[in-house]
């Protein structure tokens, strides 16, 4: 009888785990790990490598389990870092192996040999190990699942010779590790007891609390004590319905801008986000005077930094399970009734077209479970007011302000959710950074339509420029995009596509690349 190999557990592993897909990008190093490839399982191939964590990225954000990401030794994880960063800010639980030169030739400092393998994905990986010995690599594995699906989520990296696959290894246990944990009931007390007496609460939600599936839980808080919805300033995820009265808009990462905004709350609840990202120097305080903070956050690193107020660490959905069984227990107290907001102007037909007309017909034909997955950083404020997401798990986007994430992980959006379409809205830089994404698309035969905003610029970089002491007549070095054809390059991987530069054409065009059941492409000239 053969021997049981490190290639039969750690497939055996990955089938108990329920990670039967490899996304992956083929290398020297890795081809043992392949050989006699499982027919249940599945490959999916990335033509570069920072597509590859892309993918693995949106499946397994949209999943909400573990994906299993194969890399090059040292040039290919180089390649792919900027999407693991962007995972670790995403909190998304990937398992990333890369391939190492041959155990006995690592002296000699071979070719394709990464010289310090575990070091190169640190800072933006959880965990970070190259086995002792090949029979140690499946169980190396198993502590990297466990600790890539520990809350807070993220990346885990393993490097693994070789060599290795063949030797020897016996099958491991199953075993089961708590990944949440539930909130210090007595901080949630307070909590509810400061809520209670609030007059004019408000409400600051993020990503974690849309990817801890707290979605129900958060309009039933906000609905019960009355209490202003905003977004937290750069959240990747969709967390409180944007149609919804409550909903009061967006805060941007500007320290004093969001005093202003939150300016006249007595109490301000910041449930699944850091309290706050900020993307510019400020000054002064952090609240409105008079206004007191608590925060409901997974990671104790995030609520190490919150600069004042009570961070409370926990799972966002069992806390505010908790919470909102605690505030049945409290006299709600006579509460200012917030405004609606007012509705925005429909944006006109003009020619050329504005960036506010397109994502405003987007949303005019895309239904409410339609996924959107953006990478248009120079368009998210129109977006966020022309575009509104109304369901959970109906929105991503990066964390990181890393660009080439968007159209990969729509790949990997629409692996996971096979029966909802989905659609990369990109913005006309950002498509270059990973326009391989569109080759997988094709090969798998998803449902994407990619958008393309294209303004033939940088318009985040030049919009920004102000803040950094440019002029209204300052010319932003590199941020010139002139002379790029999408629909050509969509068409040489196999995809079909349509510029539109008639605000008439735009809603039939869009219907039309939303109906296709494949991938297409819509480029949209706006000014």
């Amino acid at each position: 009888m053969p021997a049981i190999t490190v290639r039969d557990v750690v497939f055996d592993l990955m089938r108990s785990l329920d990670m039967s897909a490899v996304f992956a990008n083929p290398g020297s190093t890795e081809l043992p790990m392949f050989r006699d490839f499982p027919a249940d399982f599945r490959y999916v191939l990335g033509l570069q490598e920072a597509v590859v964590v892309g993918m693995a990225d949106g499946y397994a954000q949209a999943s909400g389990k573990a994906a299993m990401v194969n890399l090059h030794s040292a040039a290919g994880v180089g390649n792919a870092m900027g999407n693991i960063f962007t995972a670790f800010r995403n909190r998304t639980p990937l398992i990333i192996t890369a391939g190492q030169q041959a155990r006995s030739i690592l002296p000699l400092d071979p070719f394709l040999a990464a010289s310090q393998a575990t070091e190169l994905a640190k800072p933006y990986v959880k965990w970070s190990i190259e086995p002792a010995r090949a029979a140690d690599v499946p169980r190396a594995l198993a502590r990297a699942y466990h600790i890539a699906m520990q809350e807070p989520r993220g990346p885990v990296f393993v490097s693994i010779p070789v060599d290795d696959w063949e030797q020897p290894a016996e099958l491991l246990a199953a075993t089961e590790v708590t990944t949440r944990s539930r909130p210090e009931a007595g901080a949630i007390a307070s909590l509810a007891a400061a809520l209670a007496s609030s007059r004019r609460p408000a409400m600051v939600v993020g990503a974690e609390l849309d990817r801890a599936g707290a979605w129900d839980e958060a309009i039933r808080l906000a609905e019960s004590c009355h209490a202003r919805v905003f977004v937290a300033p750069m959240s990747s995820r969709c967390s409180f319905p944007e149609d919804h009265r409550l909903f009061a808009g967006f805060l941007p990462a500007m320290r004093e801008k969001i005093v202003q905004l939150l300016a006249g709350h007595d109490l301000v609840f910041v449930a699944g986000a850091p309290a706050f990202t900020y993307h510019v120097e400020g000054s002064g305080p952090h609240l409105p005077p008079g206004a007191t903070l608590y925060q409901l956050i997974d990671d104790p690193m995030t609520a190490s930094w919150t600069p004042q107020g009570s961070a409370i660490v926990g799972n966002i959905r069992l806390g505010l399970q908790d919470l909102l069984a605690q505030m049945a227990q409290h006299p709600p107290a006579t509460r200012l009734q917030p405004a609606r907001r007012e509705p925005r102007t429909r944006a006109a037909p003009e020619t050329p077209m504005s960036a506010a007309f397109a994502m405003q017909t987007l949303a005019d034909v895309r239904a409410a479970e339609d996924i959107v997955v953006e990478e248009a950083p120079g368009s998210r404020p129109t977006m966020q007011a022309y575009l509104p997401f109304t369901r959970p798990g109906s929105f991503y986007t990066m964390a990181s302000g890393g660009l080439g994430y968007g159209m990969p992980a729509a790949v990997g959006v629409a692996l996971a959710r096979p029966h909802q379409r989905v659609i990369g809205l990109i913005g006309d830089g950002s498509a270059m950074y990973s326009p391989q994404a569109i080759y997988s698309a094709v090969q798998l035969g998803l449902p994407i339509t990619f958008v393309i905003i294209n303004n033939g610029r940088y318009a985040a970089l030049q919009d920004f420029a102000p803040a950094f002491g440019f002029g209204a007549d300052d010319v932003v070095q590199g941020t010139e995009l002139p002379g790029l054809d999408f629909v050509a390059l969509a068409q040489s991987m196999g995809c079909q596509g349509v510029r539109v530069s008639d605000p008439a054409e735009l809603a039939g065009a869009l219907q039309a690349a939303l109906s296709a059941n494949a991938p297409r492409l819509v480029e949209v000239l706006v000014r």
